[in-house]
């Protein structure tokens, strides 16, 4: 089971989740690990709050 979760830990992503606030500098951030882009952008919505949101995985910008 460990060596399973390492793996899996390996195959992540590091992502970042930036809300854009009203003067268009970073309001909030918020770090997390995603398998993949599309797994990261579904994470990332519920961050949206009415603020654009970028994600970024180091220093490629996804969406």
């Amino acid at each position: 089971m460990a060596a399973e979760v390492t793996l899996a830990m390996k195959a992540a992503l590091e992502y970042r989740a930036y809300s854009i606030g009203d003067d268009g500098h970073i309001a909030r951030s918020n770090q997390f690990v995603a398998p993949n882009d599309d797994a990261a952008f579904e994470h990332a919505r519920q961050f949206v709050d009415g603020h654009d949101v970028e994600l970024w995985s180091g220093d490629r910008l996804v969406a």
